[in-house]
């Protein structure tokens, strides 16, 4: 059911307006509700997200909270990073390919909400299986409270520092970084907490 609240998302884009108003109709014909969640359109069923539209630069697409478990059986799923584990992307540069693909999206989106009913999670990797910046990893082993504040951390949070860690080209850098992170790895926070 389309949602007033959303409306403005369909408004304000200019570069992809008619690929995500048809977009939005496909979604809508196969009865998820329309909220807005993370400043888009998010479409959920019984209060789970499946979908969501977002616009960028380049191209516009769907991103499927757990992707990752759909058939891709056209070859049109996209994982945005590597490090990016459950949502998969169909991105779009105009709207002849939805035309073309409707009916394979709207197949996708049945699919994505069988996977949510039925309880299926898409297997992170664990802390264990993620590659530590080299300097953090020193870090860890010398500083035990650090190593136990950084292991309660959620997957996402100790990815972010990874990432965030990883992103510098020297050393200097990286332990700068890692340096002005510890106090809020030890209070428990994220990143962008």
């Amino acid at each position: 059911m389309m949602n007033p609240k959303v409306d403005f998302y369909f408004t304000k884009e200019k570069k992809w307006k008619k690929e995500i108003e048809k977009m939005r109709a496909i979604v809508l014909s196969t009865g998820l509700s329309e909220e807005l969640k993370w400043g888009c359109p998010c479409y959920t069923n019984q209060g789970k997200n499946i979908v969501l539209i977002h616009a960028f630069k380049e191209y516009c697409a769907f991103l499927f909270f757990k992707g990752a478990l759909l058939k891709d059986t056209h070859s049109i799923l996209v994982q945005q990073t590597e490090n990016v584990q459950a949502p998969r992307q169909i991105r779009f540069t105009n709207l002849e390919e939805i035309l073309k693909l409707e009916d394979v999206l709207r197949a996708h989106i049945f699919e994505a909400i069988e996977v949510e009913n039925s309880g299926l999670k898409v297997e992170l990797k664990k802390i264990s299986e993620l590659k530590l910046v080299e300097e953090f990893e020193q870090k860890l082993n010398e500083f035990a409270e650090l190593k136990t504040a950084f292991e309660a951390l959620t997957p996402g949070r100790q990815r972010a520092y990874n990432l965030f860690f990883s992103a510098a080209k020297q050393t200097k850098t990286r332990e700068s970084r890692i340096e002005k992170c510890i106090p809020a790895i030890l209070e428990g926070k994220g990143l962008n907490d």
